[in-house]
């Protein structure tokens, strides 16, 4: 069943980047007691994904954080050191949080997963984004297959 507004964010974990090396942190700690702007994207290093879609959210993270959101947060199925790696390429850190979803099992249970198979990349996550206030999905934005519009940070920014 695919995510919708209303819900709980469902219980996982994401494997993130930290000082020492990697680490994790589940839905709940990264969730609760804040506002949170969560999009995924196909895969780190793609060309829309690099282009457009991270590098929006890069861009705008004050204009977000203006409209009380604490942290936006963006997520694929790459392990952790792409994801950390991709985030440097487009100078994210203290603007967006990479998070690692290594084996599409958070795309999964958010109902999100795609089917990329048919272009040698396996399951991935859909294009998407979500509000989540207080581990609560507020608004959700799911792209149409091969578009980008409505998980697109200015989009979601003026959905605030």
């Amino acid at each position: 069943m695919t995510i919708k507004a209303g819900d709980t964010m469902p219980e996982g974990r994401f494997t993130i980047m930290k000082a020492d090396g990697p680490g994790s942190v589940s839905s709940k700690e990264f969730f609760e007691g804040k506002k949170v702007v969560l999009f995924s994207v196909p895969g780190a290093f793609t060309p829309t994904c690099s282009r457009q879609h991270l590098p929006g959210f890069v861009e705008k993270a004050a204009e977000f954080q203006q409209k009380g959101v604490n942290t936006i947060a963006c997520m694929a199925v790459n392990d952790v050191f792409v994801m950390d790696a991709w985030g440097k390429s487009v100078h994210a850190d203290g603007k967006v949080t990479m998070l690692a979803d290594g084996n599409g099992d958070y795309a999964r249970a958010l109902g999100l997963e795609l089917d990329a198979t048919g272009f040698g990349m396996g399951k991935r996550g859909q294009r998407f984004a979500l509000v989540v206030d207080n581990g609560k999905v507020a608004q959700v934005f799911v792209e149409e297959a091969g578009k980008f519009k409505v998980s697109s940070a200015e989009h979601v920014l003026a959905s605030l």
